[in-house]
């Protein structure tokens, strides 16, 4: 990185984020994405992760600012001391997670998560779902609402709903947790290595179909998906010393 990052500034559309862009390419310029040395999002989580599926594959390092309504992968908000903050902000490195998904149709759709991969009930009726890891079956018949796979960094949002476990960063693992589980009653999902591969088969798709759903891309009608942490692709987020992303997951397991 330069010793003055070249910084393109990214914004949500909310009026706080919009007055911030403002603010910011006023004292700092704006730039390209492709041109830049660093990517400064400006909004809540939500968009912090639009950025991450949009300009993931630049490999510049994100430092995101919290002008939204969740901002647990975002920075605080302050315009003053932005390019400090920058040099002396702490990376994580995250790996998402790859979803090829099979349809009804025979269509085959691929995509990222960063956060999770959620396979949902499409109606009323419970989901039955087969899980397999690395090719070896382990449960026969999953009844639920449905089941998802957390990276660490998403450990926290939904899996977490779900009574998911809180994962360390770097711990090269991630959640496999079952949606109001009903048959087996007792299953709590699973902490998986992070280079196992997951498939998951839907046994009665037209009678109970599923939907699949990676951070916010959905694919309905699902038969099989396959999940497994992507090695080729990495994202370096920035964060603040004090309210670095290894704290924040920590802090989360105490707080009352």
């Amino acid at each position: 990185m330069s010793t003055t990052p070249r910084i393109a500034f990214l914004a949500s559309q909310i009026d706080d984020a919009q007055e911030a862009l403002a603010a910011l390419t006023t004292r700092h310029g704006q730039c390209q994405p492709e041109e830049a040395d660093v990517l400064c999002a400006l909004g809540g989580d939500g968009f912090m992760l639009q950025t991450l599926h949009r300009y993931g594959s630049l490999a510049r390092p994100v430092f995101g600012m919290k002008l939204g309504t969740v901002g647990f992968l975002m920075n605080q908000h302050r315009e003053d001391d932005l390019l400090e903050r920058i040099h002396a902000a702490e990376p994580a490195v995250l790996h998402p997670l790859e979803m090829i998904a099979q349809t009804e149709s025979g269509a085959t759709v691929g995509s990222l998560a960063y956060n999770e991969v959620s396979l949902l009930r499409q109606t009323r009726q419970a989901a039955h779902l087969s899980i397999e890891l690395n090719g070896k079956p382990r449960l026969d018949e999953l009844i639920a609402d449905g089941v998802m796979v957390a990276t660490a960094a998403g450990s926290t949002a939904y899996n977490y709903s779900a009574h998911g476990p809180i994962l360390p960063l770097g711990a090269n693992v991630v959640a496999l947790t079952p949606i109001a589980a009903f048959r087996p009653r007792r299953w709590r999902g699973a902490l998986l290595k992070g280079d196992t591969e997951v498939r998951f088969r839907v046994l009665d798709p037209f009678k109970r179909p599923v939907s699949a759903t990676a951070d916010s891309h959905e694919v309905r009608d699902v038969v099989e998906v396959m999940i497994r942490e992507s090695r080729e692709r990495t994202v370096t987020m920035l964060f603040d010393p004090e309210h670095n992303l290894e704290e924040r997951i920590l802090s989360e397991q105490f707080e009352a």
